[in-house]
């Protein structure tokens, strides 16, 4: 009983209704990311108990959804841990940042925030403390936007690993993933750098397209991350040569 008192005031804080609620117009986005992501697991011959372990222990959309063909392909296991971790390099750069945040809190605390966090909830938090530095309320809202972004994802792909052997294959599926992923992409692209370097991105990952094992994308990832490190560095220099 203390635990559910306990849930329950930590759910009734403003902070926490605050970010569920920002945090629900994407989720329909979300949610057809995790359907199409459940729906593929199947198809690509991964068994029910697989997929299932899968969604609910990676929990990272775009790696799982890379790392498909190269499962299906028969690739290596560097190539598919190379590129699972290219994908996911950025939330790299986003721990940095929750740690200015959150590392005063202990360590537990800190690996739960980092492996339930996404794109969108780093966009939102974000955008509501632009400041990064410890404020009241910052742990609430953070755990409101992952109640609806673990909620939406989790749901849409349980139903997608359920139901998969009855979605045909002409539904075109894979189409509505790349809009979904677009729609989500779309909302990071805040800035010309970020425009910038997305569009490197799409050049290189077209113009090795005929690489195996799907290692364009690592090509995409490694020349735009590249591309954008650099553009960081010559704004902060520009910068720092201002205020001298």
């Amino acid at each position: 009983m203390q635990f559910l008192d306990r849930l329950r005031a930590f759910t009734a804080h403003p902070e926490f209704r605050r970010g569920a609620r920002e945090m629900a117009p994407p989720s329909l986005g979300i949610a057809a990311w995790g359907l199409v992501t459940g729906v593929a697991m199947v198809k690509s011959h991964l068994t029910i108990a697989q997929a299932l372990g899968m969604t609910l222990f990676v929990f990272a959309g775009s790696a799982q959804l890379a790392s498909l063909p190269l499962i299906a392909a028969n690739a290596p296991l560097w190539v598919l841990f190379a590129t699972a971790f290219c994908v996911n390099l950025r939330f790299v750069i986003f721990s940095a940042t929750w740690r200015l945040y959150f590392g005063h809190l202990p360590l537990r605390r800190r690996l739960a925030i980092g492996y339930l966090a996404g794109d969108l909830n780093f966009v939102f938090f974000t955008k509501r403390w632009p400041d990064p530095v410890p404020a009241p309320g910052q742990e609430h809202y953070h755990w409101g936007t992952v109640a609806v972004n673990w909620s939406a994802w989790q749901l849409a792909s349980l139903v997608g690993i359920l139901l998969a052997d009855r979605v045909p294959t002409s539904w075109g599926l894979g189409f509505a993933g790349v809009l979904a992923l677009l729609g989500l992409t779309y909302s990071l692209l805040n800035e010309r750098t970020l425009w910038a370097v997305g569009a490197v991105a799409g050049v290189v990952s077209i113009a090795a397209y005929s690489l195996p094992l799907k290692l364009n994308i690592v090509c995409a990832i490694a020349v735009a991350g590249a591309l954008g490190w650099w553009l960081d560095a010559r704004r902060a220099g520009g910068a720092g040569a201002s205020h001298g």
